[in-house]
């Protein structure tokens, strides 16, 4: 007699359908069986099985179609979104995102005054604590379909004896030229990582359940390395790949 599965049934559910993609049972492109297929087959609720198939989403072997249904994905099949990365000086001067998108801010951005935490005090190599001119913007692309959350730090220091003592200055990328205008010859270093989303970016990203974020540190550098600006950037991680030209 086999032994008795002790997995919880949401596991039960995520390892028989990962199986099922893996060995070509369900291959890429083809739907898997209905929540309510499931949960009759497993004995379960429907909420127990969204909590497997949370699972397989988050290792971007599934897919949720919206209207449609849940699809198998190959773990070798292309993300639909590649975006390069990096940033390029114009002829007019203006400083242009590597992927040509052009993102749309659901408000204009307003400076406030916030206090450099430990990790960014140590990037911009300033004292935490000392006060930053930030910006939060909730951007969309494509009608929507692309979201992004994009804060600006520019700490106040960067600011001494030039006109932004006495005035907020613009936030990235138009930054860029107000910095460019200041004398500075710009290049950037970007960090990548990934982790799982709070609350509030789950909701301002419409992020399925179980589905982590890209979180980008970009660091603006004068030509003596020295940081004067730091933005962060919030994408969804599924069906994203980022491209690096080196």
């Amino acid at each position: 007699m086999p032994p008795k599965n002790t997995q919880p049934k949401y596991r039960q559910i995520a390892d028989y359908l990962r199986d099922s993609i893996l060995d070509g049972t369900f291959p890429a492109g083809q739907p898997l069986p209905s929540e309510e297929a499931l949960a009759k087959q497993f004995g379960v609720t429907r909420p127990t099985v969204r909590q497997g198939l949370a699972e397989l989403r988050a290792s971007g072997l599934v897919e949720a179609i919206m209207g449609r249904g849940t699809f198998a994905r190959s773990p070798h099949s292309r993300p639909g979104l590649t975006r390069p990365r990096g940033v390029r000086r114009a002829s007019d001067g203006r400083y242009i995102e590597a992927d040509g998108i052009r993102w749309t801010d659901a408000e204009p951005p307003v400076a406030t005054r916030t206090d450099a935490p430990l990790a960014l005090a140590d990037l911009l190599h300033i004292p935490p604590g000392e006060p930053m001119f930030t910006y939060d913007a909730l951007q969309t692309a494509d009608n929507g379909r692309l979201r992004q959350l994009h804060r600006t730090y520019v700490p106040f220091s960067a600011l001494i004896d030039t006109k932004y003592e006495e005035e907020a200055p613009p936030p990235a990328p138009e930054l860029y030229s107000a910095l460019a205008d200041l004398g500075h010859e710009l290049h950037f270093t970007e960090y990548v990582r990934t982790r799982m989303p709070l609350p509030d970016h789950a909701q301002a990203l419409r992020l399925a359940d179980g589905v982590p974020l890209l979180h980008l540190i970009r660091v603006t550098l004068s030509e003596s390395d020295k940081p004067i600006a730091l933005e962060e950037f919030y994408l969804p991680g599924d069906e994203l790949e980022l491209l690096f030209r080196l």
